[in-house]
């Protein structure tokens, strides 16, 4: 019996100095390239998709209007576009991401656009925490609270017909590449500027 508890303690002790010993001197998976943990999407995802339906808005506090489907498309330009592609136009550089960037304009396996098939709460979730260790940052602190709804809501009808005025927006090319970063050119047009923050806001003031 001694002999027995003897050699589970080892056993367990070893455990850990083994994984410690592959950590510092093995090859764990830490290059975008290589290939992950078994089960690891698995295991990750459980506990991210808990959390979220847990923690999301269930119900939006504005509406998709024209006005907000169009300021949700200028957000999307300067924020999410150079990873997450534009209307006909992913970008170039969302493969060589771990995990993958989604293509939020691109339509999946079932037919839906981007994550137009999930609640613009779980969206709006995604938006304004970040999720760790995917390059998706967190907005909380970069974007306010309508603005972060205006940029869910546009995702969230990404698969209905949109404004004309927010479809134009998302079919424009970024004026920086998001591979060489090259300048506009010389005789190029100035960029329109558009300033968010001056935009009336939906929501009244103790929300925003």
């Amino acid at each position: 019996m001694k002999a027995f508890l003897a050699g589970l303690i080892l056993g367990l002790l070893a455990l850990p100095v083994a994984a410690a010993c592959y950590f510092h001197l093995g090859h764990p998976p830490v290059a975008v390239a290589d290939p992950p943990f078994p089960f690891e999407k698995q295991i990750v995802h459980m506990p991210l998709h808990a959390r979220i339906h847990a923690e999301m808005p269930k119900s939006a506090p504005i509406e998709a209007s024209v006005t907000n489907l169009e300021a949700g498309a200028h957000i999307y330009r300067q924020q999410c576009a150079a990873c997450h592609g534009l209307y006909g136009r992913p970008a170039s550089f969302a493969k060589s991401m771990y995990p993958h960037a989604p293509q939020l304009w691109a339509p999946h396996g079932d037919g839906n656009v981007g994550v137009s098939d999930d609640p613009p709460g779980e969206t709006y979730w995604k938006v304004a925490n970040g999720i760790r260790l995917t390059g998706m940052p967190a907005f909380g602190k970069v974007l306010n609270e309508t603005q972060m709804w205006q940029v869910s809501l546009l995702l969230a009808n990404a698969n209905n017909p949109l404004p004309a005025s927010a479809l134009d927006l998302l079919k424009q090319p970024l004026d920086l590449d998001p591979v060489n970063l090259a300048p506009p050119a010389a005789n190029a047009p100035p960029q329109k500027i558009t300033d968010l923050s001056a935009m009336p806001s939906p929501l009244p003031p103790d929300q925003q």
